[in-house]
């Protein structure tokens, strides 16, 4: 009995300094990117913050950094995490246009975005031709580079602290516990940036929750933490480069879209709670 309290209270000193550590460091990119300019430098600097914590914590801990589970995995799980991110965030759009809340773009727009990629110099490229282009490369290429600073995340949040936290909480409360700390990670660009704060922090907290409990039982069920950078990158690209492109923004209706938009919220909101139910019927 005493030895296990005397475990617990180890585990959650780790995860004490390793949030100390991450607000440390992070503090500084969110600095820049609220009072300097939002770049990819400051923006990617952010992103490895989680990284550079679990390096720091780990090395305090005396514990080495290839105790984490950088081992492939399955391919099974690789597929799914690409698929079900994607999947979410088409119906997502599909529902906006069904609704009404946006429109499918039209030639014109998809011509422009064409422009933007670099593919109007192949003359007998027509609209739809340009956007199956744009979606594959988008898609494959966009991904990978994605996935160069969502792994900067991932070996922090899912890579080592949902594995500190396994040892103190359940499924449940690992998902939470985890998505609501990676939520509020992001807070600053939300409150600096955001139009409407108060729906665009409720909405994306549900949305990271969401994500949280499927990213979770992805990372436990692989053991491995390659397919929640996957997932991350993919669910990034289909929802920030990908799908707002193809549709128009109706006016009145902009707080239905984009990853802050209530539909996204009540997408993932779905699909977290389908996780979560499978993950406690597999006694994860």
């Amino acid at each position: 009995m005493h030895e296990n309290l005397k475990e617990r209270k180890e585990t959650w000193n780790t995860i004490y300094i390793f949030l100390a550590i991450v607000i440390i460091i992070s503090s500084l990119f969110h600095y820049a990117i609220v009072n300097l300019y939002p770049s990819r430098i400051y923006i990617g600097g952010l992103m490895w913050c989680p990284a550079i914590a679990t390096i720091i914590t780990l090395k305090i801990k005396g514990r080495s950094i290839a105790s984490l589970n950088w081992n492939w995995g399955n391919w099974r799980y690789i597929r799914l995490s690409y698929l079900i991110p994607a999947v979410y965030g088409i119906l997502t759009y599909v529902l906006i246009w069904i609704f009404g809340f946006g429109g499918l773009a039209s030639q014109e727009v998809i011509t422009d975005w064409g422009k933007e990629l670099g593919l109007i110099g192949i003359s007998t490229l027509n609209p739809t031709s340009i956007a199956i282009i744009a979606i594959i490369l988008l898609g494959t290429i966009e991904v990978i580079r994605a996935a160069a600073t969502t792994l900067g995340e991932e070996i922090g949040w899912r890579g080592f602290f949902i594995y500190e936290l396994r040892k103190v909480l359940s499924f449940t409360g690992v998902s939470i516990f985890s998505g609501i700390i990676w939520a509020t990670w992001h807070w600053p660009l939300i409150v600096y940036y955001g139009e409407n704060v108060i729906l665009e922090l409720t909405t994306f907290y549900v949305v990271i929750v969401s994500m949280s409990f499927i990213m979770t039982y992805y990372t436990f069920k692989s053991k491995s933490l390659w397919p929640a950078v996957i997932f991350h990158a993919v669910s990034n690209v289909y929802i920030q480069k990908i799908l707002p492109e193809l549709t128009i923004k109706n006016e009145g209706t902009e707080h239905w879209l984009g990853e802050n938009g209530i539909m996204f919220a009540i997408m993932t909101c779905f699909f977290g709670i389908y996780f979560w139910r499978k993950a406690i019927k597999e006694k994860l």
